[in-house]
Order: C-alpha cells, then structure tokens, then sequence
C-alpha cells in the first residue's frame, strides 16, 4: 500500500509525450493532422489540436490514473450529452473504429470537441456571471444525478468530504496559517462531516472554478464551456456548490456572490435546509483543500508551482473573509426561502 498521502495521481508529474508522436497517434486514429499548442495541466498532458476540420482537445491521462477512472470520466461526458444536450460541456470523439479512449504505453489517449470562450477566471465576477454559474452547475448537478459508474465511489484528495485527510500534507503550509488550519480541520472531524454524512449524495463535477469555466465573448454572462471532468466522484451534492462557491467570494462582503450563486443553483436544483446551512463549513473547506494541496505540490513540483499556486491567493482572501459561518447560513436559508421557478 502507498505510503504517499496524496495518493499516487496527486504525486506523480502529468506525462510528457514529444508533440510529435501525440499528432502520429492523432493522424492514425482519429484521421486528424494540424498543429498541437500545449495546454497546463496538473495531472494530465493536454494539448490543442488545429486542424482543417476544427480544433479538438488531445488528452493524455496520466499513467498513475487509472482505466476504470478514465472509462468513468468519460462515460460521465457521454452521459450529459445525452440527457442534457445544451450544457456546454466537451463532445467525446471516438477513433476511426469507434472507440473513445485508446489505449497507449504513456496513458489513455482521448479527443474531445474544442470548446471557444473567454475563461471566467479573466472576467470580473458580478452577481449576474455568479448567477449563470449557478444556473449552470445546478442543471449540470440535476443531470449526473442520474449517473451511475462502478468506479464512481473512487478516494479523492480533493473531494471535501475527505478533508480530514489533509493534516500529512500541511507541514507544506506557511507558518501563520497551520495553527489555524488545524484548528478547522478538527472542527471538520468532529462537526462537519458527521452533518455531512446525512445529506444527498450523487456524482460531481468537483471543480467548478474559473479556469473551466468559458463565457461567450459576445455574452459574458453566458457560460460557453463547462471543462476538466478529472475530479468527478461519487460525493454530496453540496460538495460541488462549496467549491464554485469557494472562488466567488467578495473579501469586502462574502454574501454579494454567494447569495445569487446560490439562489440560482437551487432554482434549478432544490437543495435541502441541511445543505444550505452547511454550505459556509464546506466553503471554508475547499478553501482549505486548495491551500493545502497546492502548498504541498508547489513545494514538490517547483519548476510548475507558478499554475499550481494559481488560486492561492484568492483562496487565502476567502479564509480570511469567511468568519462567520453561522450567519452566512442564515442569509443564504433566507434567499433560497421562495419556492424555486
């Protein structure tokens, strides 16, 4: 059993396959040739691949990952362009004799639809945007509910519920924050998760922040793009409305996003009283999990913690705004009172 406590897919580098033999292998199998432009990645080799017939999405997963897990990810794909063909979330491309994930000695190869759009992470963030992402995640939430895979159930670091998880890792931290993480984490074990344990659970997103999200240019409170289905599992449903929440919080006045965020999640998926008034805890732990992963991470990998810090600072912001978690609960009960439309 592995002694690493982020697990080996948190632990290992993303691949690195040379550019050309990814496009042979595209050329081959999918009868695609054109240009690769790398993408980051905190796990995987991604790459955009141009060609005459469009732009695509070259995913190689990482090694470590793995089959169940990727069959899992893209069933989920598959599943929501079924039941919810709208949502703007990437089309999986088989290969020529059909299938939608190759297998190679590197990783799971797969290609997706490009999706165009202007990542939310470089647009303010108004209660409008907050609300279409709402709206969003909620009808994507509503549309897994249905979803069922055999490797669903599957151990995540980044899932909130396994938040108590996070004390090996936070030595990484900076010294003015462990005391007080700590301090969260136990109230975590001994307040949180034993709520948390009694509420809805199905599969999830599991991270709908800024980077994968993409607004239309030409209607920049219209989601174009819904990406990176790498940490979906088998968790509670309000895990996945803490963390888009997590990102969306107003250091000079928490409620300004998270009350329409929240409001138009629950118009298009109702949550239950015990969610919304455990929602702020959750909040808090995402906060907390990125803070912690990404410390530990930036210390492991430094030649690539430029990406992996990337929401550290709008995550530590968070922490410091969310001091009253009890009265968050109260103000987000009370905008989700009216019956949702």
């Amino acid at each position: 059993m592995t002694q690493d406590p982020a697990g080996s897919l948190l632990s290992l580098p993303p691949p690195h396959v040379p550019a050309a033999a990814l496009a042979d292998l595209a050329a081959t199998h999918w009868g695609l040739g054109g240009r690769l432009h790398p993408l980051t990645s905190e796990r995987d080799q991604n790459h955009r691949l141009d060609t005459l017939r469009g732009s695509f999405t070259l995913k190689l997963a990482n090694p470590a990952e793995p089959a169940a897990l990727t069959r899992f990810q893209t069933e989920a794909l598959l599943h929501a362009a079924r039941h919810a063909p709208d949502l703007p979330t990437p089309r999986v491309v088989p290969t020529r004799d059909g299938r939608t994930i190759l297998p190679t000695p590197e990783g799971a190869l797969r290609l997706l639809t490009w999706l165009p759009g202007t990542p939310l992470a470089h647009l303010a963030r108004t209660p409008a945007l907050a609300a279409a992402i709402g709206t969003a995640l909620g009808r994507l939430d509503a549309t897994l509910a249905s979803f069922s895979h055999p490797a669903a159930d599957h151990h995540l670091l980044w899932d909130i519920r396994n938040a108590r998880d996070l004390a090996p890792l936070a030595a990484a931290l900076p010294d003015d924050l462990k005391p007080r993480i700590a301090a969260f984490l136990t109230r975590f074990a001994t307040r949180t998760a034993p709520a948390l344990d009694q509420l809805p659970r199905q599969v999830i997103h599991g991270d709908f922040n800024p980077h994968n999200l993409l607004a239309d240019p030409d209607a920049p409170t219209s989601l174009a793009g819904i990406l990176d289905f790498g940490d979906m599992t088998l968790s509670h449903r309000i895990c996945d409305l803490a963390v888009a929440a997590s990102y969306l919080i107003d250091p000079s006045e928490p409620p300004a996003l998270l009350v329409p965020l929240v409001r138009a999640y629950h118009q298009a998926n109702p949550l239950t009283e015990g969610e919304l008034r455990l929602l702020p805890d959750l909040i808090t732990a995402r906060l907390v999990t990125t803070l912690t992963i990404s410390a530990w991470r930036a210390v492991r990998y430094p030649q690539n913690a430029p990406y992996i810090l990337r929401n550290a600072p709008t995550s530590r912001a968070g922490l410091d705004a969310l001091c009253d978690p009890d009265a968050l609960a109260a103000q987000l009960l009370h905008a989700c009172e009216s019956p949702p439309r």
